[in-house]
């Protein structure tokens, strides 16, 4: 036993004197013009090392530097940037000066993917072959190291004059093997607009055929957005997906993606290329897709007897608003899309289908349908931004869909019901609901079936203010909570939240009614005017309840949604009722007595009259 401790510490003593006597031998510095020069006939990238390099024996043999960047050429800000780097390196090869680098540690680093930091050619610049590619297709590959990490880095990204996105807190390890197969992982942090994206990921890359071709396995991916206008506890999900790059035509395809976000699940495919004009296409599909979970919507339905002044539109929102939707004239773009059950504002809507596609600006949503409350609605529009000003248009096809839902969804209140069908065309500026109540316009045709006014029985207002007027008839005994139509047809046009009612035409088994007016969706208001005409439920009279039958009766509602007020002029309709009702008498009178003077006379009085 005493013998083998003898060894090892000879071993020992053997090898610290021999790395020592390496370091004292082997200059570091020496190995600095190798290293730039390497990189400069590999990628054509200039590396800058200052300072000086030295030793660092303990854990692992490395050279250590100062200021590290890296710059493509005529670039007029550096790819990489970082304080200090640390390469492992092996001890073998130190003896021949042969430098073997098993890893590269760059820590708090700075990657700029910016305008500045690419590579620029001169004006003069030879010009390239026809294919660019052909020679690079046939290189060795260049990666000739054997672990990478990026610590406690930045990343500075910005597309052309778009709004830079930094990702911070970068954690990179990559690590490969003599197969060319890479093991990645990732973990960083996305901070914009107040709100906060946390991930992290891993991966299985193969490089076999790099640079033509590149394929990779992302084994896990894991996400959480938190912050501003998102719900507490935040967004946050799971992913896997299959990649493909591949240079000749530049594109990258993800088949099979599939990405969760709290309790929901998106599968399919997405392939971007990247060209002058980037092209994305998406497929994807969702068996239960819930947005109201995502955003926290709850109903705020509530409605009080005061008309409350809208609060302002805020100009920075709408700003934010069309920046984004600008964004659109950077890239095409095709998306189909199937969702077998969707939640929205409290909607259950199933066998959602959109079909859409932008060509640098110009969005057209060729499919937006699904089934609604026992009905079926399309949405079919487009979006334009490549003016000064967006323009979206939209086609809305409603067919059957049950009133109250549509009312409950958008915090109206459920003064009706019934099954609402709705064909128009209407023109705006914004997507939001706001917008689509100040300054929407358009027109649209109206219908409803087995429709309910619910607060108010239109047949029993008429009959009981007539029988207060006159004794002779009166109602019925009981009377539901609510006015019963069983066909309803309007015209209808939107300007700025007013909706202009035009042509009405309501028919049910009790009565019939006509008009037209107003409704004020800003302040939730209405004045209708409407001619009916209470056809049964009468008991009295039945000559008085045969010319009640035949007469319009004008009726006015109006004020608060949740407070009506209405005006019935029945008083002048039985005052011309009765009018008539005596004409006619003395008119069979005057005729069973014209040769009589009586007779005569009273012609001649009603002649005057």
């Amino acid at each position: 036993m005493r013998r083998l401790l003898t060894a090892l510490v000879i071993l020992l003593v053997v090898l610290v004197a021999g790395i020592s006597a390496l370091v004292l031998l082997v200059n570091p510095n020496d190995f600095r013009a190798y290293m730039v020069k390497k990189v400069e006939q590999n990628s054509g990238y200039q590396l800058m090392l200052s300072g000086d390099l030295r030793w660092h024996i303990w854990p692992q043999l490395s050279i250590l530097s100062g200021h590290v960047t890296l710059t493509a050429p005529g670039a007029q800000a550096p790819l990489v940037s970082a304080e200090n780097m640390r390469l492992d390196v092996k001890l073998l090869p130190l003896l021949s000066h042969h430098l073997f680098v098993k890893q590269v540690m760059l820590k708090n680093s700075v990657i700029r993917l910016t305008p500045e930091s690419e590579e620029q050619h001169p004006v003069d610049a030879p010009i390239a072959p026809v294919e660019p590619f052909v020679k690079s297709v046939d290189t060795p590959w260049k990666l000739g190291i054997d672990h990478l990490r990026i610590v406690d880095s930045l990343l500075i990204w910005q597309r052309a004059n778009n709004t830079q996105i930094n990702v911070r807190d970068i954690n990179l390890t990559l690590q490969q093997n003599d197969q060319r197969q890479v093991q990645m992982a990732l973990s960083s942090r996305i901070n914009r607009d107040q709100r906060d994206l946390t991930l992290t990921m891993a991966a299985d890359i193969d490089l076999q055929h790099y640079p033509r071709q590149i394929n990779a396995k992302l084994t896990r991916f894991n996400y959480q957005l938190a912050g501003a206008d998102i719900l507490n506890g935040g967004i946050k999900g799971e992913g896997y997906a299959q990649c493909s790059y591949q240079q000749t035509p530049p594109h990258i395809v993800f088949n099979p993606v599939s990405i969760s976000a709290n309790d929901n699940q998106f599968t399919g495919d997405v392939t971007a290329t990247m060209a002058e004009v980037p092209t994305l296409v998406m497929n994807l599909s969702s068996a239960n897709l819930n947005l109201d979970a995502l955003s926290g919507w709850q109903s705020r339905t509530s409605f009080k007897t005061q008309v409350t002044a809208s609060a302002p539109v805020i100009a920075s929102q709408i700003d934010d608003q069309q920046q984004d939707m600008a964004e659109l004239r950077n890239f095409n773009a095709q998306l189909i899309m199937q969702v077998d059950k969707l939640t929205y504002r409290g909607m259950n809507i199933t066998q959602l289908a959109v079909q859409a596609d932008n060509q640098r600006g110009l969005l057209r949503l060729h499919k937006l349908s699904g089934q609604l409350a026992d009905g079926h609605f399309s949405f079919p529009g487009s979006l334009d931004v490549r003016g000064d000003k967006t323009i979206i248009a939209l086609q809305p096809l409603l067919q059957h869909v049950e009133m109250g839902t549509l009312l409950k969804a958008f915090d109206m209140p459920q003064v009706m019901s019934g099954k609402f069908s709705m064909q128009g065309e209407l023109i705006g500026d914004r997507l939001t609901l706001p917008a689509s109540i100040h300054s929407w316009r358009g027109s649209a045709q109206l219908a409803m079936q087995e429709g309910k006014l619910h607060g108010l029985n239109v047949q029993q207002l008429v009959q009981q203010v007539v029988a207060r007027s006159d004794s002779s008839v009166r109602g019925q005994d009981n009377y539901p909570h609510y006015t019963a139509v069983a066909q309803l047809a309007a015209n209808a046009s939107l300007n700025q939240g007013r909706v202009n009612i035009s042509e009405m035409n309501a028919q049910s088994p009790l009565l019939s009614m006509d008009g037209s007016g107003t409704v004020n969706m800003v302040g939730k208001q209405c004045d209708m005017a409407i001619n009916l005409r209470v056809t049964r439920g009468w008991q009295g009279r039945s000559d008085l309840i045969e010319q009640l039958q035949k007469t319009s009766i004008p009726l006015r509602v109006y004020g608060p949604w949740a407070h009506l007020n209405y005006q019935l002029q029945v008083e002048q309709i039985l005052h011309k009722t009765l009018e008539n009702r005596a004409k006619k008498a003395l008119c069979n009178w005057i005729e069973k007595n014209k040769n009589s003077r009586e007779g005569q006379d009273l012609k001649k009085l009603l002649d005057k009259l």
